[in-house]
């Protein structure tokens, strides 16, 4: 591949990835496929999500507890736990999940229909291909991802909270109160933007 043609392929791609959000507010609505994107998406990867943000939570709170109860101070288990799932491993971990599943499935399927000629077909009939295939995915990806995002996020803190407690024998209420503490505005719009952004990237890389 040449200096030419890697161009190209780039710039076909950053229009693709303005195109594909932006059919959203044309018609027609291709709402049937938007759902059944949104559920292959979501309640398809919810068990995954559920099962590895379960599994984070646990042992990032046993290994932080562990640490802390060296220098005794084992009582800012949840809040350092907390802060850590809100803001970064929680989004960054979900979205690796969520890129495994659904990404991966979002590619096979789009490269099974290039080379079927599916798309070919659909441009013969007149319709958008961008606005009936890659629009619904890329949408889907933007509202479940942070969906997810925030149940994962759920499930990781009562992990922590099963480990802080019936392991490491720490006080169930001082770990909520810590949690309660550290959901503070800066914290929450760093969890809750990064999936947006995660899950548009997803959907237009795959």
């Amino acid at each position: 591949m040449n200096l030419r043609e890697l161009v190209y392929d780039l710039q076909n791609f950053y229009a693709l990835s303005i195109r594909a959000p932006f059919g959203v507010f044309r018609k027609p609505f291709y709402l049937r496929e938007t759902i059944e994107q949104m559920d292959y998406a979501g309640s398809g990867s919810f068990f995954l999500i559920i099962l590895v943000s379960l599994f984070i939570g646990m042992a990032l709170s046993l290994q932080i507890s562990a640490e802390l109860s060296v220098l005794g101070l084992n009582m800012y288990t949840g809040k350092i736990v907390g802060v850590a799932i809100i803001r970064e491993i929680g989004p960054v971990a979900i979205a690796l999940s969520f890129a495994g599943r659904v990404g991966s499935g979002m590619a096979s399927e789009i490269g099974s229909m290039v080379l079927g000629h599916q798309v070919d077909i659909i441009r013969v009939f007149g319709v958008d291909p961008v606005k009936k295939i890659v629009t619904p995915r890329v949408l889907s990806a933007i509202v479940m991802l942070p969906v997810l995002t925030i149940v994962g996020d759920a499930v990781s803190l009562f992990g922590g909270y099963y480990i802080a407690v019936i392991v490491s024998h720490q006080s169930g209420s001082l770990y909520w109160s810590q949690i309660k503490d550290i959901m503070d505005f800066n914290n929450i719009f760093s969890g809750i933007a990064k999936p947006f952004i995660f899950g548009y990237l997803i959907a237009c890389i795959s």
